[in-house]
C-alpha cells in the first residue's frame, strides 16, 4: 500500500515552496497566485493522486468545510432546485453539504441540528425553521453561523432569504379581481411558518385594498402544506361561503389539493372555480389544467442563502440581514372569468 501524497511531494514535483502548494490547492485563499504557477501546482497534484485530508485540514483550521442543511420534506419537488443553488456556491469552495429533513417536526429539527453540530459542521441553512424557534438563536449563541431560508424567524437577528410573499399575493389578487371575482377564498398555510402567516396577512390587506367584503373572502387555515389538508380546506371553504367563484392557495401542494375536493364536489376548473398556487413547483404546468401560480426563485435562493452563510461564516455580517427576493405572476389555465359577474 503506498503512502499518502504529501504537499511536500507537490512541491517537490512542482519546484515551489510547500506554503505556496496550499495556496493553490486552497479555493477559499485570499492570496493571489500567477496562473502558471497555480496551473503547475494542480497538474503536480493531479499527476500524483493527491487527495486532500480534510480531516488534518479541519485539526489545522477548525473547519470542517461541511455545511448542514435542514429541509421541512425531502418528497417535495420545490427543495431539490434550492438544494442546487446551495451547492453551486459551496461545491466549487470545497464544502460538501449535508442534508436533513424534518418532516416539519420541531423535536425532529431540534434532534438534527444537534447532529449537525455533533458533526462539526461549518454553518447550517435551514429551510424548516418555524416563526418562533429559541433553540435556534441558541445554536447560534454558542457559536454555529445560520440562514433561515424561505422561512423567516420573528423578531430575529438570524440573517434569512425569502420570497417577497406580500407582492405574490398583491400579484395573484389583482389577476383575479380584474377577471371580475369578487368572492375569493383563501386556503393559508399553517400559522407557525412564516410562509403562512405572511401570505394570510397579506391576503386580508390586499382584500381590503381591492374593496371586497368581509363575509365573501373568507381563509380556512391549513395545519400542513399538503395535498390532504388543501381537499379539507377547500370543502371548509364551499362549506362557509358558498357564492365563492375563487380560491387562493398558499401554496400549489394546497392547490393541488383543491383540485381534488373541487372535483370531487362536481365542479370544473375554472369554469366553475377558478384556483391558484404559490411557488411554482417544478413540472407544475403538467398538471391539468395547468395551474395559474406566482414563480418564486428557487435556485437563486439557495445561492443567496449559501453565500450569505458564507459571510457569517467568515465574520463579514454585521447584524441583521434579510434578503427579499422578487416574485413573477404566471397566468395558466386555472383561473378564467366567473360564470356570473356578481352585481
Amino acid at each position: 500500500m503506498s503512502n499518502r501524497v504529501t504537499l511536500k511531494d507537490i512541491a517537490r514535483e512542482a519546484g515551489v515552496h510547500v506554503s505556496t502548494v496550499s495556496r493553490a490547492l486552497d479555493p477559499n485563499s485570499n492570496i493571489s497566485l500567477t496562473n502558471e504557477v497555480s496551473s503547475r501546482v494542480r497538474k503536480a497534484a493531479k499527476k500524483l493522486g493527491y487527495r486532500p485530508n480534510r480531516l488534518a485540514a479541519g485539526l489545522r483550521t477548525n473547519r470542517s468545510m461541511s455545511i448542514g442543511v435542514m429541509i421541512p420534506d425531502i418528497a417535495n419537488t420545490m427543495f431539490p432546485p434550492i438544494v442546487r443553488g446551495i451547492e453551486s456556491v459551496l461545491e466549487p469552495l470545497g464544502y460538501a453539504t449535508i442534508v436533513v429533513n424534518t418532516d416539519n417536526d420541531p423535536d425532529r429539527e431540534h434532534r438534527l441540528t444537534e447532529v449537525l453540530r455533533e458533526r462539526g459542521v461549518d454553518g447550517i441553512i435551514n429551510v424548516a425553521a418555524m416563526r418562533s424557534d429559541p433553540g435556534l438563536s441558541n445554536v447560534v449563541d454558542q457559536g454555529t453561523p445560520v440562514v433561515t431560508l424561505n422561512r423567516r424567524l420573528d423578531q430575529s437577528p438570524i440573517p434569512y432569504v425569502v420570497s417577497d410573499e406580500k407582492s405574490g399575493i398583491n400579484l395573484i389578487l389583482k389577476h383575479l379581481f380584474e377577471l371580475g371575482h369578487r368572492s375569493v377564498g383563501h386556503i393559508a398555510g399553517p400559522k407557525e411558518f412564516s410562509t403562512g402567516n405572511a401570505r394570510a396577512m397579506a391576503y386580508k390587506e390586499a382584500c381590503e385594498q381591492l374593496g371586497l367584503a368581509e363575509s365573501s373572502t373568507v381563509i380556512s387555515y391549513a395545519k400542513s402544506f399538503d395535498e390532504t389538508e388543501g381537499q379539507r380546506c377547500v370543502l371548509e371553504l364551499l362549506q362557509n361561503c358558498p357564492t365563492i367563484t375563487a380560491i387562493v392557495c398558499a401554496n400549489d401542494r394546497l392547490a393541488f389539493g383543491a383540485y381534488l375536493g373541487l372535483q370531487a364536489e362536481g365542479l370544473s376548473i375554472p369554469e366553475d372555480v377558478s384556483v391558484t398556487g404559490f411557488n411554482d413547483m417544478p413540472m407544475l404546468d403538467l398538471v391539468r389544467p395547468k395551474m395559474t401560480t406566482i414563480r418564486v426563485q428557487k435556485f437563486e435562493a439557495g445561492r443567496a442563502s449559501a453565500e450569505l452563510l458564507l459571510k457569517s461564516i467568515r465574520g463579514d455580517n454585521h447584524g441583521a440581514v434579510g434578503t427579499v427576493l422578487p416574485v413573477e405572476l404566471k397566468v395558466r389555465d386555472s383561473t378564467s372569468e366567473p360564470r356570473e359577474t356578481p352585481d
